[in-house]
């Protein structure tokens, strides 16, 4: 903290704290220089629990067959939707960011359902703190599934794709 200003660095401090919450930041990193050897640098972050929810899909026309019955008594209940994080196949995210699923905007996807993979081959691309970062597949196999859409945020641990 600076020698002359340690008043001013607590506002300084405060107002930034401030600013991280209106502007629904997590994370400030800041360095003032007040001279030679003299300086503050400030990294404010704010830890919030991260719930994540998965929503089924609306379901169409078999949606009257999980009605109760007319007698009274409840009809079967419907088949559990498969969560495709639990899926053996599932590529999950290896970190918070955005995922693109080709090199450049307008360009043919790295990988699409149907292909054919190897081990190691890029599937798609995570932005992540202006980044780049190429998510490689983690064994060979076919793309059954893709689960993000280009330019969709993913959260650590999202699954991607499914391959099989």
């Amino acid at each position: 903290m600076s020698k002359n200003n340690t008043e001013a660095d607590v506002a300084f401090i405060q107002a930034l704290a401030e600013l991280l919450n209106s502007n629904e930041l997590t994370e400030l990193s800041v360095k003032r220089e007040y001279g030679e050897d003299d300086s503050l640098e400030v990294r404010v972050v704010k830890q919030a629990n991260i719930v994540t929810t998965q929503v089924a899909a609306p379901m169409m026309a078999a949606a009257p067959a999980a009605m109760p019955a007319v007698g009274g008594a409840p009809a079967a209940a419907p088949a559990a939707v498969e969560d495709p994080a639990q899926h053996p196949g599932a590529v999950t995210s290896p970190m918070v960011g955005t995922a693109y699923i080709a090199p450049e905007p307008g360009a043919s996807p790295f990988v699409s359902v149907g292909a054919t993979v190897t081990e190691g081959q890029t599937l798609l691309i995570i932005e992540a703190m202006k980044t780049m970062n190429h998510i490689p597949a983690p064994r060979a196999g076919t793309v059954k599934r893709v689960l993000v859409s280009d330019g969709t945020a993913v959260e650590y641990g999202a699954p991607l794709m499914i391959i099989e």
